[in-house]
This record gives structure tokens, sequence and C-alpha cells, in this order.
């Protein structure tokens, strides 16, 4: 009886291990996909923040510059100049001679891009003043398309040329410095392109009568025209606009405003790259925790997309076979082709971009785009005008591998146990009832919620051996369940990170001596001129609190363009563009952040009623870069590039950004410098510097 009983007791040990082990599996399951959906949410809203500053940044400075006097001038001259070309009209060679060049040179694209012919007469311009500007500035240009803004004075002598070689260079600067695709200045009485930067076919058409009445760009035009509000802003959405070969292009526009009447629309062409960019994380999608099937993006309110979505980039092949599994038609891949972007094109109506879109923020499991399950995290986001939805996911597949995993050992432990409860069930009779008491104790414990249980094998016979097979099983669970618990810790770790992505995840593979160098990159130094003196009877909490709204914003700036804070020192910064991941414009990307820099320190000054300046001091070359220390990391810069960066900035002069040769050879095409001369540098001489004028 007794040994029955113990095989009873056995056997219903062995259920409740299979049960707890089920139990344990599911608990496992569900702590994981919420560690993923808390991953994927934090990703999206940093993206959203980013995607909303990026916004917020070219609004504040598109109204700068349509408040500053030379637009203004520029707007008023500009107009008068452009109807005194309209009363003279052009010559009926003159205009034949611009449509030829349509014909050559604008409808074989429109042809390609539309996948038809379309007609001359939908896209010849109106009016005089558009055929005179277009022959002199585009037909007789002598510069490629992509450099026609290198053009001065087209030479015929109008009054429109002679203010255009004093206007053009200044507003081709503004559009540089602030990164905008075009700059352009409308007249709201015609409607008209008065000005361009980019010297595109849309130069002085009208967005009343000309062929390009019904774009975009001309409802932000006719929506700024009727408001005399210098804060105004008129933002309208992407749409595909073919002056610029139909690429996906959105335009922000801000009223020119002289004594209370508007006199003029400024119009800023917003390109599709520079969003998609941020929302792609310039296509670093596993180091930025997405793995091999993650990502995020953009849906508009036609449930079209507005970023591209990473299958795009990384295999097209198999992206268009996803699209055509799932049901999209032949015109809308198509598209994607002739476009070569599926924004504007592909068509995202999913359970997450729906409920975004309805302004609802959430996670759940759903069937993706490309008819897989996914986890995902959506949510609206917050820009005036624009009614846009970001979606962050990644496939349930590679979620959730480590429980696939788990399930498996689970099934086998469980399967191993039955089979050596089965083949010694037939000697329980005549084996001894202590380790067996031992054995069901533990069991039970097991089954209590105790994974760290464990049982005495006092024998070296089958029994033994069952007591040991128990300890097997019980530590390979607890095993397991670590692996996810410590998964879930560094995935969480890694959003919080201080170092660079591609420095930490190294640091996280094993790697103990992080030490690199690099053959070309760009460093910017800079410092508060006149900053102990101005904090010398500041409370220090209040100093603290001032150099850290100051440095905040810069860091929001170098984050917008893809620059490494390295670190601050007192009231210095010292930041560095092209490492750890080479970037080709590493120098253009560091000298418009040092330019962001002297406006941010300006206005943080007015704003806090201060007379404080910064000096900035830029410089290209090779460096060594690594990580310093064991329990508390830096990531640092040496060599001579960055001593010479900081000697260009205390050597500077305030309010000003100082560079070097390097910096100067490869930026003088694109940024107006002052040569400065040799100037005395500690431990190098006479050292050439050029100051940046902006």
């Amino acid at each position: 009886m007794a040994a029955k009983l113990f095989t009873t007791l056995v056997l219903l040990g062995a259920i409740a291990v299979m049960v707890s082990g089920a139990l344990g599996y599911f608990r496992a399951r569900d702590a994981l996909e919420k560690a993923v959906f808390d991953q994927l949410t934090a990703a999206r809203q940093t993206k959203t923040r980013q995607v909303e500053n990026y916004f917020r940044t070219i609004q504040a400075e598109l109204r700068l510059l349509a408040t500053s006097k030379m637009v203004v001038d520029a707007t008023r001259e500009f107009r008068t100049a452009v109807e005194q070309l309209d009363r003279a009209g052009a010559p009926p060679e003159l205009r034949q001679r611009v449509g030829d060049w349509y014909a050559e040179n604008f409808i074989p694209g429109m042809t390609r891009t539309l996948g038809r012919e379309p007609a001359l007469s939908d896209y010849l311009p109106v009016d005089g003043a558009p055929y005179d500007l277009q022959y002199h500035y585009i037909v007789e240009n002598p510069n490629p398309a992509e450099r026609r803004m290198l053009l001065d004075d087209a030479g015929d002598g109008s009054e429109y040329s002679r203010l255009h070689a004093i206007y053009h260079p200044l507003m081709r600067a503004a559009a540089t410095t602030v990164g905008f695709f075009d700059l352009m200045i409308a007249d709201p009485k015609s409607g008209r392109l008065i000005y361009t930067v980019e010297k595109e076919v849309d130069f002085t058409t009208s967005l009343q009568l000309g062929p390009y009445r019904s774009a975009n760009v001309a409802a932000a035009v006719a929506r700024c025209s009727q408001i005399a509000d210098p804060s105004a802003i008129c933002l309208v959405d992407f749409a595909s606009y073919a002056p610029s070969g139909g690429a996906p292009i959105a335009f922000m526009a801000a009223p020119v405003i002289a004594q209370g009447a508007v006199i003029g629309v400024l119009v800023a062409k917003l390109s599709n790259d520079e969003i998609d960019s941020v929302v792609t994380g310039n296509r670093r999608w596993r180091q930025e925790g997405f793995g091999a099937t993650g990502g995020a993006y953009l849906v508009g309110p036609d449930y079209l997309a507005r970023s591209g979505p990473r299958a795009f980039y990384e295999n097209r092949d198999s992206f268009f076979a996803d699209l055509k599994s799932v049901g999209a038609s032949e015109e809308e891949i198509a598209a994607i082709q002739r476009y070569g972007t599926p924004v504007l094109h592909q068509r995202i109506d999913t359970e997450a971009s729906r409920a975004a879109l309805a302004g609802v923020e959430g996670t759940g499991e759903i069937i993706g785009y490309r008819g897989v399950p996914t986890l995902a995290s959506w949510g609206p986001l917050a820009i005036s005008d624009l009614k846009w939805a970001l979606v962050a996911k990644v496939d349930s597949a590679e979620a959730f591998a480590p429980i696939a995993e788990l399930r498996r050992d689970l099934l086998l432990v469980g399967g191993l146990a039955m089979l050596v409860v089965a083949a010694t069930a037939a000697w329980l009779s005549r084996a001894l009832l202590g380790p067996l008491r031992d054995l069901t104790a533990g069991v039970k414990r097991f089954s209590a919620g105790d994974y760290a249980t464990s049982v005495p094998v006092r024998t070296r016979d089958e029994i033994g051996e069952l007591c040991s097979a128990f300890n097997g099983m019980v530590e390979d669970l607890r095993q397991k369940n670590v692996v996810i618990e410590n998964k879930n810790r560094e995935n969480e770790q890694l959003l919080l990170n201080v170092l660079p992505a591609p420095i930490a995840n190294r640091l996280r593979a094993g790697e103990e001596r992080i030490a690199d160098g690099f053959a070309e990159v760009t460093v910017a130094f800079a410092d508060l001129v006149g900053f102990t003196a101005l904090t010398s009877e500041m409370p220090p909490h209040d100093v603290v609190m001032f150099l850290n709204g100051l440095f905040t914003r810069f860091d929001v700036a170098a984050n917008d363009l893809g620059i490494e804070k390295i670190k601050t020192v007192g009231d210095s910064y010292m930041a560095v563009c092209g490492l750890p991941v080479p970037m080709a414009n590493h120098a253009e990307r560091m000298v418009r952040m040092a330019i962001r820099m002297v406006h941010i320190t300006r206005e943080h000054a007015m704003e806090h009623n201060v007379s404080m300046k910064l000096r900035v001091g830029v410089n290209s070359g090779p460096v060594v870069a690594g990580v310093i220390g064991k329990s508390k990391y830096i990531y640092d810069l040496w060599g001579d590039t960055v001593n010479l960066a900081s000697r260009m900035e205390s050597g500077g002069v305030p309010d000003s950004v100082q560079v070097t040769r390097p910096v100067y050879e490869q930026l003088k095409h694109q940024f107006v410098f002052e040569p400065r001369g040799a100037i005395e540098v500690k431990g190098k001489g006479k050292v050439e510097a050029w100051v940046l004028r902006f």
C-alpha cells in the first residue's frame, strides 16, 4: 500500500512539475511581451519628439527670416521688377526657345515619372515675365540643373537681374544655413513665385493661373496671403511636386508683412529626406534596437506612407513580393517603382495606423502591412496643420524567439521527466521512502513557486538519478528565466545609455578596450564669454539651471544634425561629427551646428535678460576616440585636431565661429568666410584662421 501511495505521489509530482513549467512559460511570455512593448513605445516617443522638434525648429527659423528687413525689401522690389517685365512682354522667339527647352529637358523626365507623356501645354508658364526670366535663369543658365542657384546675375541688364545680384547670395546663404530644400517668395496679389533659390521650373509661375495652381504650394500661399500675423505659419502636407521630378514635397509658408499688410509670402520647400532620416534612424535599425525585422514609419491621413518602411531599403524584391502577397494593386506597385519611393504611394491601412490617426496611443499584436503578425506601438504626432501617425513595430516571430526556445526546452525536459517516472514506477515498491519524500517535498516547493529549490541526492541508484534529473530540470528553467530577465534589463539599459549606440553595442558584446582611429572628422569647442563674471553672484542652483537650459538646447540641435556630444566642462561644450559612424558631410553639419549654437545662445541670453556671447572653434582632421573608465564610462577624443579646435575657440571672437583651413577648404563654396590671417596658437605657432559670416 505504501509503495502504491508513493507511486501515486511521484506521478502527481511529475504532473505538478509540468503544470508549474507551463505556468512559468506563460508568465515569461507575458513579461517578454511587456518588455518589447515598452521598448517599442520608448522608441516611438523618441522619434515622435524628434519629428515634432524638426518642424518647430524650421517654423521658428522661417518666422525669423520672414520678418527680416532683407526679405521685406526683396519682396517689395522683386514684385515691382516682375510687373515691369510683364508689361514689356516676351518676344515670340524667346517663348519658342523656352518651349523647346521644356520639350527636350522637362517633358521626358515627367514621362518617366508619370508613366505616360503629358501635354507640353500643361506645364508652360503664363504671361511675359516667366518666359523672360526662365529663359535667362534656366534655359541659358551655364550651370547644371542641380547648381543653377549659383548664378547671381543673368547679365541681361534688367532691373530684376540687378536686384537678383544683390539679394540672391543672401537668400541662398540663408537657405543653405537653415537646411531648406528651396526658399521662395510669392506675390499674394498674383500668386506668382517672384523669386526662388533653386530655379526649378516653378520659378516666376503663377499659382493662380499657371501650371501649378492645384499644387500644395498654391494652397500654402493662398492661406498665408490672408493672415497679417507675423507669428503665422501655413504648413501643407507632402504631395508629389512636378518641378522636383514628382518627388514628395511639403511646403511651409509665412507672411511677409509691411505696415500691417501682407506684401508677400516666404515659402520653404521641405524634402522628405530629412524626416525619413529621423524616422529610420539613418537606416541603422539594428543599432537602434529594432533587431532584424523592427522599424518605424509615418502614415498620413490618407493612409499613405510619409516615410519609407525598412523592407523597402533593405530588400526591394522581398518588399514588392510582400505587397503583392497582401493584395496591393499593380498601380500602387508600379507607382512606387517609377517614383523610386513608397512615400505617398504605399497604402498602410492597419489597426495601428487607424487607431493612431484617430488620436489614440496604444500597443498590441496586429497583422502588419506585410500580412504577418507584428507587435506594434502607435500614436499621433502633434504638428500644426498635419495629421500624421507614427508606428514602431517588430515581427512577433522575432520578439518571441526566446520564448519559443524555452517552450521547446520545457517540452523536452517534461517528456524526459515523464519517461523517468514511468521507468521507475515498476520498482518503487522496493525503494526507500525517504528519498521519495524528499523528492515529493521538492516538487511541492517548485509547484508553489520556489524555482531555486533542490532535493538531496542520497543514493546512486535510479531514485538518486531521478532526484538529479529533477534538480537539473529546475536549474535549467531557472537559467532560462534569468536569461529572459537579463535580456529585458539589457534592452532597457540600451535606451538609457549615455554612450553612442555603436560604442554601447560593442561594450555590451564584451569588448573591454575600445579605441579607434578616424581619418576625417570635425570637432567643435564652444565657450560662453563672460559667464564666470555673470554668474559670480548667482546661487549655485540658478547657475546649474541656466547652463542646463542652454546645453539642453544645444543637445537637441546636435541630435537633429547627427552630431555626437562628447562632454561639457564648466561652461564649455565639445562635440564631434563623423564618428562613430562616418559622415561624408561632417564639416557642413558641424558648421550648421555652430551657427545654431550662436543663435541659441543669443535667444537664451535675451530670455534671461543677461549679456552673454558664445565663441566657437571648428577644425577637421584625424582623431583617436575611445572609452575611458570602468564603472562610469566616458567616450573622449584625442589628437592635434582636437587641440587645434580648442585653440580656434580660445583664440576666437565672441559671438562668432572661427574655423581652420581644412574646414574653410571644404565649405568655402557653401558658406561665407572672412579671412582673419595667421593667429598665434599655443604649441603651434602661427595658424591661419577664418571667421564664418552668417
